[in-house]
C-alpha cells in the first residue's frame, strides 16, 4: 500500500507500457526526464505526455507544475499517454534517432488506421505494404499468407465498405506492392511510411473550432508551418494562411483571440472559440510550433550535429549487418567500403568534437578575462567618482572662499586645473575598458549561441507563454522568398503514378453511394490538379491585408 507521498503511474507509449512509482511533489519535467530516460528518447522537443482531465478532454501535462497539482485525477494508476505534440515539416530531413522514427511512424499509424486524419484508399494500400515490410520484412508467398496477416489490421475500416472486394482482392494489392521493397529495412520502410503520410492534407494539423466576426463557423489548424483558416465543411483544403514568419504576437482575452501580424499597416487577425479552457493549449501549440520552425532556419547546434553524425554511423553499421545477412559475399565486398566511410565519418565526428571543446574552452577563458575586465573596470569607475566628488569639493572651496588671497586662489585653481586633466585621463580610460568588455561580449555572446542546448526548448513553451499571450520573434532577415521555399516540395513522381493506376482500378469496384464527404473532397481536389503543397502555396498569395479582409468575409 501506497503512502500519500507516493503515487503509481502508467505511461503508455505506441509500443509499450511503462510504470513508475513517483512522489507527490514530482514535476511533469522530471516524469517527462523518467520517461525519455528509459526509452533512450533524444528528440525530445517533439513530444509530451498526454492525460483526460476530469472533463474527459485531452490534455498536455505541464512540464514546470508538479504533476498532482495538475488535473490528473485520482485514480490509482495515473494513466498518461506519450505522443508526439509537434511534427517536423519533413521526416527525412529531421528525424535523427531510430526510436523517434519508430514513435513517430507507429503513432501516425494508428491515426491513419483509426481515420483520425483522411487518407484515400490507394495512398492506405501503399502505406500499408511499407507498413507490412516494417514488421515482417521481406515478403514470402509461401509464407506470408493471407491466413498468416488474417490479424493484421491494415486498411481503414470505412476502405473496406467503399468497394466490392473482399480481404484476399485488397492483400493481392497490398503484397504486389510490397513485393517492391524487397532487401527495404525495417527502419527504412517506416521513413517511406512517414514520408507518404506527411504528403497528407491533415498531416500533423490540430484542428480548433473557431468564430470570425461575422460569427461564421470555421476551423484553425495549427501545425508546423503556420496557421490556416477552413470552411466548416472541408478540412482538406485551407482557404486562408499565415505563415510564422508574418505572425509576431497571440493573445487572449477570455474566448477573443488577437493575432498581431508583422505587417502593421494590416488590421489584427482576430477569432473567437467556443471555450475559454482551449485557449492556453492553442498558444502552447503556436508557441511551440514557432519556436521549432525558427529553429529548423537556424545553424544546427553542437548537440544536433553530435545526434546526426552518431545516427549516421548506427544506420552505416546497421545497413551493413542487413546486407550480410541478405548476400553474404556482396556484403563482405561492401563491409570494408562501409568501414571505411563509418571511420571517416567517426572522424568527422571526433574533429567536431575537438571543435566544441575548443570553443568551449575559448568561452571559458573569455568569460574569466570579462569578469576580471569588469572588476577592472568598476574599480576604475569607483577611482572616477572619487576623483570627481574631490572636484566638486575644491570648486565649492573656490566659490566659498571670497578673501582667498590671489597666493592662495593660484594654488586652488592649479589644484582644480590638475584634478581636471586627470578627471579627463581617467574617463578616457573607463571609456576604452567599457568598449573592450563590449566588443569581447560580443564575441562571447556568438560563441555562446553556437552551442545552446536543444534541451532548453521544453521549458520554454511552458515558462515563456503568459496568462494571456505570448510575443513571438522573427528575424529580420526573413522575407516571403523563405516561406516560398518552404513549399517547393512535390509529391513523389512514381508514387503519384502507383496511386494513380490503383486509383483507376478501384473505381471500377467502388460503391459510390458509401463514399465519404472526405473522399468526395479529394477526388475534386485530384481533378483539378491540387494537393496539399500547392494548395498552401495559393492561400499564402497576396499581401496579408488581402488575406485578413478575406478571412472576415468567409
Amino acid at each position: 500500500m501506497l503512502t500519500k507521498k507516493y503515487t503509481n503511474v502508467r505511461v503508455t507509449t505506441c509500443d509499450a507500457e511503462l510504470e513508475f512509482v513517483i512522489q507527490s511533489s514530482l514535476t511533469g519535467r522530471q516524469l517527462f526526464e523518467q520517461v525519455i530516460k528509459t526509452i533512450g528518447l533524444r528528440e525530445v522537443w517533439y513530444f509530451g505526455l498526454q492525460y483526460v482531465d476530469s472533463k474527459g478532454l485531452l490534455t498536455w501535462l505541464k512540464l514546470n507544475k508538479k504533476v498532482m497539482s495538475q488535473d490528473v485525477g485520482k485514480g490509482q494508476p495515473l494513466c498518461f499517454n506519450f505522443r508526439a505534440k509537434f511534427f517536423p515539416e519533413d521526416v527525412s530531413e529531421e528525424l535523427i534517432q531510430d526510436i523517434t522514427i519508430k514513435l513517430f511512424y507507429l503513432q501516425i499509424k494508428d491515426s491513419v488506421l483509426n481515420d483520425e486524419f483522411f487518407c484515400s484508399p490507394e495512398t492506405s494500400v501503399l502505406l500499408a505494404s511499407y507498413a507490412l515490410q516494417a514488421k515482417y520484412g521481406n515478403y514470402n508467398s509461401s509464407y506470408h499468407t493471407s491466413d498468416f496477416l488474417s490479424n493484421d489490421q491494415l486498411l481503414p475500416r470505412r476502405v473496406f465498405n467503399q468497394f466490392r472486394l473482399n480481404m484476399n482482392d485488397w492483400l493481392e494489392r497490398i503484397t504486389n506492392w510490397w513485393s517492391d521493397h524487397y532487401d527495404m529495412s525495417k527502419e527504412i520502410a517506416m521513413m517511406e511510411y512517414l514520408k507518404i503520410a506527411q504528403d497528407l492534407e491533415m498531416y500533423g494539423i490540430n484542428f480548433f473550432e473557431i468564430k470570425n466576426k461575422k460569427g461564421t463557423e470555421l476551423y484553425l489548424g495549427v501545425d508546423s508551418l503556420g496557421l490556416s483558416i477552413y470552411d466548416k465543411s472541408d478540412k482538406l483544403s485551407p482557404r486562408v494562411g499565415f505563415p510564422w514568419l508574418e505572425i509576431r504576437n497571440i493573445s487572449f482575452n477570455d474566448k477573443k483571440f488577437i493575432i498581431k501580424l508583422l505587417d502593421k499597416k494590416c488590421s489584427d487577425f482576430i477569432f473567437y472559440v467556443p471555450r475559454i479552457r482551449i485557449n492556453k493549449r492553442i498558444l502552447a501549440l503556436c508557441m511551440g510550433n514557432h519556436e521549432l520552425y525558427m529553429r529548423r532556419r537556424r545553424p544546427d547546434t553542437i548537440e544536433i550535429q553530435q545526434m546526426k553524425n552518431q545516427a549516421a554511423n548506427e544506420k552505416k553499421l546497421k545497413m551493413l549487418d542487413y546486407s550480410k545477412i541478405s548476400n553474404e559475399s556482396y556484403a563482405r565486398e561492401k563491409a570494408e567500403q562501409k568501414q571505411r566511410e563509418a571511420e571517416k565519418e567517426m572522424k568527422k565526428m571526433n574533429e567536431i568534437l575537438n571543435k566544441t571543446k575548443e570553443e568551449l574552452n575559448i568561452m571559458c577563458r573569455k568569460y574569466k578575462q570579462l569578469q576580471k575586465q569588469y572588476i577592472e573596470l568598476n574599480k576604475s569607475k569607483i577611482l572616477l567618482e572619487k576623483k570627481e566628488r574631490e572636484m566638486e569639493k575644491l570648486n565649492a572651496q573656490l566659490l566659498s572662499q571670497n578673501h582667498m588671497s590671489e597666493e592662495e586662489r593660484n594654488i586652488l585653481i592649479s589644484k582644480i586645473c590638475l584634478h581636471e586633466e586627470e578627471i579627463q585621463k581617467m574617463r578616457d580610460v573607463v571609456n576604452t575598458k567599457t568598449s573592450n568588455i563590449n566588443s569581447q561580449q560580443l564575441d562571447f555572446d556568438v560563441i555562446k549561441a553556437k552551442n545552446v542546448d536543444s534541451k532548453c526548448f521544453l521549458d520554454e513553451i511552458d515558462d515563456k507563454i503568459s496568462d494571456d499571450g505570448i510575443e513571438l520573434s522573427i528575424s529580420e532577415k526573413s522575407s516571403m522568398s523563405t516561406i516560398n521555399d518552404e513549399l517547393n516540395r512535390e509529391i513523389n513522381v512514381s508514387v503519384k503514378k502507383k496511386l494513380e493506376l490503383l486509383t483507376k482500378e478501384l473505381d471500377n469496384f467502388k460503391y459510390e453511394e458509401n463514399m465519404t464527404k472526405f473522399d468526395l473532397l479529394h477526388q475534386e481536389n485530384k481533378i483539378v490538379g491540387k494537393d496539399k503543397y500547392k494548395t498552401l502555396k495559393q492561400i499564402r498569395l497576396g499581401n496579408t491585408k488581402r488575406r485578413i479582409d478575406q478571412y472576415e468575409n468567409m
